[in-house]
């Protein structure tokens, strides 16, 4: 089951949350041509494959590789969605389709959404803002309260701390910052932690 998470004028986004981890999984689509995209295709393969007939999915984009993120990519591949994800990661995935890099536009309808690498969490991490709205699709990148705690040495951390500092406190203060897991954050309710984080290695 999903649930309207986010509209505005141009973007309609559905949010379900599925697996055993509680996985985010959202359905970013076009208002006016009612085109889609998944993010994230966890788990829950049945009910992922629902949501992409019911809401007009044409195409599957992974934030990152982790396995709670990719249970469900094999059998929407097998139905026909083409799954894209960063080269970094793309070993992690069984199968995928496309190669995702950064700074492109992937455009779904008339709306465009702009890819943003971060890496850290995952070598190969991305997150997805959505021109013209204030929204970032942030994976595992960035949640209420710091970054993605799963970075395995001081490397990682310091590498999602510049991916964070760099590439998404940059955005403006408004911007919705929908994760992978949990609740909305926004990165003006972030960005004055980004000292705490580094101080506490997390």
């Amino acid at each position: 089951m999903s649930t309207l998470h986010y509209e505005d004028d141009q973007v309609v986004i559905h949010k379900s949350v599925v697996g055993p981890l509680d996985n985010n999984v959202f359905v970013v689509a076009c208002r006016q041509t009612g085109e889609s995209l998944l993010v994230d295709a966890a788990n829950e393969h049945e009910q992922l494959l629902g949501l992409c007939r019911e809401l007009g999915v044409r195409q599957v984009v992974e934030t990152h590789g982790h396995w709670d993120h990719i249970q469900a990519v094999p059998q929407l591949r097998d139905a026909g969605y083409a799954v894209a994800v960063t080269a970094a990661d793309a070993s992690m995935l069984a199968s995928y389709d496309l190669l995702l890099g950064d700074d492109e536009v992937l455009e779904v309808g008339r709306l465009r959404l702009r890819t943003i690498l971060t890496p850290g969490h995952t070598p190969g991490s991305i997150c997805f803002a959505v021109e013209g709205s204030p929204v970032l699709l942030s994976g595992d990148t960035l949640f209420p309260g710091g970054p993605g705690n799963t970075a395995t040495d001081l490397g990682d951390f310091k590498t999602i701390i510049e991916s964070i500092d760099r590439r998404l406190f940059t955005l403006p203060p408004e911007t919705v910052v929908m994760p992978g897991h949990g609740a909305d954050t926004t990165i003006g309710a972030e960005r004055p932690h980004l000292d705490q984080w580094i101080e506490r290695g997390w």
